[in-house]
């Protein structure tokens, strides 16, 4: 069984930057980490693994400094990684980047299923690993808490608000997780040594063979148009005295602002 996961470096949740004149993320020399669900889901893919036997293939896409990432996984005991970096996928949305995934997906080819986690921290937008099935036309399956593989089927419980579900669908197909379907493994020493000594192979826009009016700023639909700090909130106020004095205040305070 071939699994390829899709993984994201995010900033630092303290050291986020933004661009001002691009309105986009700054990456290049901030500090980073592996998408926590995407760590859940490449230790999702390394079960599977170990009971289908297979290989699994790690890719991400993101400036050269991404590269950081993938050795983490590698460390993790992944086979294969990637990277899709190319000036031209600079200042991507969802939409960009879930196309130019799958057209790095396509190139790789001979795969059986592919695992994202369900959001990034930094985005929260939970769009890309769709993004990914609908640009590769196969099914999709969303917040997996728990998955197995028989033959070319794949069984889901998803993690709904209120209650579980459980779908079966064909493969292959895109399936994202959340952090609850597992706990990801630490890496090893010997894999921490093998990930230290491994070549990342890159992938660029040329290599892929994308479209480039789907890729980067100029493919992607949704711009931020403006950022900035929202102002602090004013600090609140104290009413003091006996409790029916308090009660007799607050209503008071409640109706000048027509609350109520």
């Amino acid at each position: 069984m071939n699994i390829i996961v899709c993984i994201k470096q995010v900033p630092n949740t303290t050291e986020v930057k933004i661009n001002p004149e691009t309105n986009t993320l700054v990456r290049e020399g901030v500090p980073s980490v592996v998408n926590p669900f995407d760590e859940n889901a490449v230790e999702a893919a390394l079960k599977l693994k170990e009971k289908h036997g297979g290989k699994v293939t790690v890719i991400t896409m993101g400036p050269p400094q991404a590269a950081e990432a993938l050795k983490t996984t590698i460390a993790m005991g992944v086979d294969e990684v990637y990277l899709i970096s190319d000036r031209a996928f600079a200042g991507s949305d969802t939409w960009a980047t879930s196309y130019t995934l799958s057209q790095a997906i396509k190139k790789i080819g001979d795969y059986n299923l592919i695992l994202c986690g369900k959001q990034a921290i930094d985005g929260d937008t939970a769009q890309v690993g769709p993004g990914i099935a609908e640009w590769l036309n196969i099914p999709q399956v969303t917040f997996a808490v728990k998955l197995e593989v028989e033959g070319n089927k794949a069984k889901v419980e998803r993690m709904l608000e209120e209650v579980n579900e459980v779908i079966e669908c064909p493969l292959p197909a895109v399936i994202t997780v959340v952090k609850q379907i597992n706990e990801p493994r630490m890496p090893s020493l010997k894999g921490m040594m093998r990930a230290k000594k491994a070549e990342i192979k890159t992938l660029t826009a040329q290599d892929i063979e994308g479209d480039p009016k789907n890729m980067g700023l100029n493919g992607s639909p949704t711009q931020v148009v403006k950022i900035f700090t929202p102002p602090p909130k004013e600090g609140g106020e104290i009413l003091e005295g006996e409790p029916s004095e308090i009660v007799d205040k607050l209503i008071s305070k409640i109706r000048e602002r027509k609350i109520v």
